[in-house]
């Protein structure tokens, strides 16, 4: 099937117990930047999987401040006008990665975050950190996959893969004009 959403159209794949998305197309990589917050120095990666992500990696993710971090970093002035949403992740000795999620928009911490969970995977990747595919376990208690092939310039061919769960059914009844 086809989704069109606002950062363009998404193949999805159902499969008996998931689904799998092709992402759009990753763009305005940046590996290694820095964020003066006030004279501390916070190092993130940075893409857009269809909206932009910041990704911090952090040694104990339970203990990160992800509103008050996460908020701070979004309304950075590097980041504006639009601001960016905010990423936290953790690798576990396994390579699994552990993420939790600052979303603009919301102004909160979420549960999931689709395109956030695929920059945390493209980014630890391009860095050397993790092999793909990789786990990612968001704070929702699920585990996603991303796979992408990496290149020079980024990475194509991203998917990720992950849980679906039947919430409700309805009908509608529409008479036109």
């Amino acid at each position: 099937m086809t989704i069109e959403t606002l950062a363009g159209q998404i193949e999805a794949q159902v499969m008996q117990k998931g689904v799998r998305l092709w992402m759009t197309a990753p763009s305005d990589w940046e590996l290694n930047g820095s964020l003066d917050m006030g004279g501390r120095h916070l190092t993130y990666g940075l893409v857009n999987t269809g909206v932009p992500h910041a990704v911090m990696r952090t040694g104990e993710l339970r203990d990160v401040d992800v509103h008050e971090v996460g908020s701070a970093v979004r309304r950075h002035r590097q980041f504006a006008p639009e601001g960016t949403n905010v990423n936290f992740m953790e690798i576990s000795p396994d390579g699994d990665l552990f993420v939790r999620t600052y979303e603009r928009g919301v102004e909160a911490e979420t549960l999931a975050c689709g395109t956030g969970v695929t920059a945390c995977g493209l980014i630890a990747a391009k860095n050397g950190w993790v092999k793909l595919p990789v786990k990612i376990h968001v704070a929702s208690g699920d585990v996603l996959t991303v796979d992408a092939e990496l290149t020079e310039e980024g990475a194509r061919g991203v998917t990720l893969t992950g849980p679906t769960e039947h919430v409700f059914e309805g009908s509608i009844e529409y008479k036109g004009k």
